[in-house]
């Protein structure tokens, strides 16, 4: 696989390479990757457990019903539950 970086982001490899926590650029890479996926894993999992809160509220309004929903405190509840298991 070959893999072109603009001139910025070549810097920054060699920069993290230079420091000795990293042998190679690959490494530099793989980690970077392994981070952009547990990132995109952790925003579907919070836009899953909003979708799941928000269901009940589409339910009673498709009924007619009224239903009190506080947002800030359902976001505020998976920060904490995303943050306590990360």
């Amino acid at each position: 696989m070959h893999v072109s970086l603009t001139d910025k982001l070549d810097e920054y490899v060699k920069e993290k390479v230079a420091t000795g926590l990293y042998n190679s650029a690959s490494e530099v890479l793989r980690e970077a990757l392994r981070l952009k996926i547990s990132t995109e894993e952790t925003v579907e999992l919070k836009l899953q457990k909003l979708r799941d809160a928000i269901e009940p509220a589409w339910q009673q309004a498709e009924n007619g019903e009224c239903v009190a929903f506080d947002m800030q405190s359902i976001i505020d509840e998976l920060d904490q539950e995303i943050t306590s298991n990360a």
